[in-house]
């Protein structure tokens, strides 16, 4: 038996460790986390210091047992989690869960898996951080507190399954505030005038520094210079240089992974974790872009035999944001000499990024030869501006950043005459501000100082599995765009055809994020505010430093929250819908509501507080929302269930919109027409889908017994059924076979159905 049992949290990381130990050394993973506040109830002592009630984990208990058998035959236990807060909080709840000894625990660091970063650290052991795991159990603490308190208010004022966090309520606000920045833009058109001169056979491409406002003033003016000249005015030629980025934080790493290979935020985690635990990359959770010493001399060696001595240059980049609180290097490779690692082609292609990234940062900057021409238009006062480039020496380029083609303006001099050839105003329209992808909301959670670089993949992941947000294209609108050309002293007006507001791979927010922002924002003000969010993260800091005390810090959080929850029970959910007036039925005389309702935005006509009369629902047509929808086309909504005739049995034939899209109704029968129109589809169409249910229906089941048993074939596989409780059938048993009693024995041999329960909603 081993003298020395080492515990990380992972099965791959102790695989690359037990590599560099010797056979006096047992390493054994823990499998992430294995205590953690039960999932069901708050868990938190309010009234002793918010004391949290931890619990080994169900699926770890038989984890911990083969731990603490395997401590207590270890002279030393060496405890080398992650160095961060999570990964401190891990180490400190093995100590707890095992009962492990301080004076025969150590706990031990790294920030790369590889042979001298392990043996450099079981030469330097230190105790647990009690400061790292106090900011790790405020976060815990405070996070579990806004969740099990604020999520329950929205189960009963918005809509059951919802949840809140401090971090995910912020985000979603963002996407959603974004939205509505876009759907507020009125784009304004100007127009942008560009000329292709001829030099000597040579084109030479310029843009007027004048944009017309209208079509007639760009119009207009092209009339005015059908008899000018056009000479060479200046020519400035500057040096320039591209400077390389610094290595990537974990930040930065999701945006340039996202921008140039196409990986989510979670895929760009999920794959650095991997090359992390195969000891390939240094720790992938960073806010620093410094590089250790042995690193800058790793990438020196590797430059100047490569590259050539001119194309290093060091340089040691300091953290920009200066609440960085993890004691990692950059992420970059702990080999430099390997320009490709990984297990599989998606891991091959982010550790060449991060390689690329890290060896570029310490070579050159590329020197450029910038030239611009301003060229006269005889008795006019605007120029236009032509631009070249050239690339001298292209420094970090070689490596990062991509092959720059010149733009070389041909040989020309000052007051030289140039002969115009084209001229064309061109219409072009203001943006409006660019939605989120993942990396840019990324970006913005950094740049406001929200959540840590360990927080962005799995908040990006909730919001869209919460329903708050969707990810997903779209192909924008067609729009005319004028243009007006000046050809042979001939002005010609035309038009052509450009898609707006197309988008790929994009947050886009969901009726539900709107209406649960906006409840957020006006009665819990401070969960959703940027800078509270923030200084929590702060507060944070400070409790990792030493310098605050982690139930101070919660205290004075849950004072000023936890009245906001009691207050919240005053607000009606006919107040949360956002129920918004498109008008009146001309026919009933009732209003119309564009509302939020239990399963999602709906029309409403009629008034729910009338005794006399209930109201009537009706879906939003496709394509509108609740800010959008129209009198005209809400009434054709209600002009639903519509009725298409009878069948030759004298069944009544209608067709509606449901929840889950359009259907016709035969009878009791329902049946989905999937896409088509409920207000256009005819009987003939209806009797058709009706006909195809009727034998499916009839394939399903396979046997009917007098007394009521049924065997039909499900997506599972053939099933015996008493209409309330279900029994799958053997396999080697055929369905058609089996007798009433032996279709009744499986019946009754099946597992109790569990019992659901649902929340009861306030109105």
């Amino acid at each position: 038996m081993a003298k020395n049992l080492v515990i990380v949290e992972s099965p791959a990381k102790a695989k690359t460790i037990g590599k560099f130990l010797g056979k006096d050394f047992e390493v054994k993973s823990s499998f992430g986390h294995i205590r953690d506040l039960p999932k069901k109830g708050l868990n938190i002592d309010l009234e002793n210091n918010f004391a949290p009630a931890y619990e080994i984990s169900s699926d770890k208990k038989k984890v911990v047992s083969e731990l603490k058998k395997a401590a207590l035959s270890s002279s030393e236990v060496w405890l080398a989690s992650d160095e961060d807060r999570e990964g401190e909080a891990i180490a400190w709840h093995l100590t707890q869960a095992l009962k492990l000894k301080p004076e025969h625990t150590k706990r031990i660091v790294f920030h790369e898996i590889t042979r001298s970063a392990i043996e450099t650290a079981i030469a330097n052991p230190r105790q647990i951080d009690i400061n790292l795991v106090n900011a790790q159990q405020a976060r815990r603490v405070l996070d579990r507190l806004v969740g099990y308190e604020l999520s329950p208010v929205l189960w009963k004022k918005v809509r059951g399954g919802l949840s809140a966090g401090r971090v995910q309520s912020v985000a979603v606000r963002l996407i959603v505030e974004r939205e509505r920045e876009i759907r507020d833009f009125q784009p304004e058109s100007c127009f942008k005038i560009n000329a292709l001169f001829i030099k000597d056979a040579h084109e030479l491409p310029a843009e007027l520094d004048f944009k017309p406002a209208t079509v007639e003033i760009a119009t207009s003016w092209l009339q005015t210079i059908l008899s000018a000249t056009f000479k060479v005015k200046d020519i400035i030629t500057k040096p320039g240089v591209r400077t390389p980025s610094a290595p990537f934080t974990t930040s930065s790493l999701q945006q340039e992974a996202y921008r140039r290979l196409g990986y989510s935020v979670r895929q760009t985690m999920t794959l650095a974790q991997r090359l992390y635990e195969a000891g390939q990359i240094t720790y992938m959770r960073t806010d620093s872009t410094t590089l250790s010493e042995f690193a800058l001399q790793a990438a020196q060696k590797y430059i100047t035999a490569n590259f050539g001595a001119n194309y290093h240059h060091q340089i040691q980049y300091k953290t920009k944001n200066a609440s960085a609180q993890e004691a990692h290097e950059a992420i970059r490779p702990t080999n430099f000499e390997l320009s490709s690692s990984g297990s599989d082609d998606q891991q091959r292609k982010l550790y060449q990024l991060i390689w690329q990234r890290t060896i570029a940062s310490q070579m050159s900057a590329a020197q450029l030869e910038r030239t611009t021409l301003s060229i006269s238009i005889s008795d006019h006062p605007e120029i236009f501006l032509a631009r070249g480039e050239v690339l001298k020496f292209d420094g970090f380029m070689k490596v990062y950043g991509g092959t720059k083609e010149d733009t070389i303006l041909p040989s020309i001099g000052v007051n030289e005459v140039l002969r115009l050839q084209t001229m064309t105003a061109i219409e072009t329209f203001g943006r409006s501000p660019a939605r989120y992808s993942e990396a840019g909301l990324v970006r913005r959670l950094e740049e406001l100082g929200i959540g840590r670089p360990s927080t962005y993949a799995p908040t990006i992941s909730t919001i869209q599995t919460r329903g708050y947000v969707e990810k997903k294209d779209l192909e924008g609108t067609a729009r005319q765009i004028r243009l007006v050309t000046l050809v042979s002293d001939q002005i010609t007006p035309s038009s052509r055809e450009e898609i707006s507001g197309a988008d790929h791979s994009k947050l886009f927010p969901t009726a539900i994020a709107e209406i649960t922002t906006d409840f957020l924002v006006n009665y819990f003000p401070t969960i959703v505010d940027y800078d509270f969010t923030a200084r929590v993260e702060e507060d944070f800091d400070r409790i990792a430093e030493g310098n605050e005390q982690w139930t101070k810090m919660i205290k004075k959080f849950y004072d000023d929250f936890h009245p906001l929850v009691e207050q919240s029970n005053e607000v009606s959910r006919q107040m949360v819908s956002q129920a918004r007036l498109i008008g009146t039925d001309p026919n009933t005389k009732l209003p119309i509501y564009a509302r939020f309702g239990r399963y999602g935005p709906m029309l409403q006509r009629g008034e729910t507080d009338d005794e006399t009369k209930k109201p009537d629902f009706a879906p939003l047509p496709s394509g509108t929302t609740m800010d959008t929808v129209n009198l005209d086309q809400a009434l054709v909504m209600f002009s639903l269930p519509r009725n298409l005739g009878t069948t030759d049995d004298g069944e009544e034939i209608s067709a509606n919109i449901g929840r889950f899209g359009p259907y016709i109704k035969v009878g009791k029968t329902f049946v989905s027409i999937k896409d088509h129109d409920p207000h256009t589809v005819t009987k003939s169409e209806a009797l058709k889908f009706y006909a195809t249910k009727l034998v499916e229906a009839k394939e399903k089941n396979l046997v009917e017994f007098s007394s009521g048993l049924k065997i039909l074939r499900g997506p599972y596989g053939p099933y015996v059924t008493d209409g309330k409780t279900n029994a799958r059938i053997p396999k080697d048993q055929d369905p058609k076979k089996i007798s009433e009693a032996a279709a009744k024995s499986l019946l009754d041999a099946a597992p109790a159905k569990k019992r659901s329960f649902r929340r009861s909603r306030s109105s």
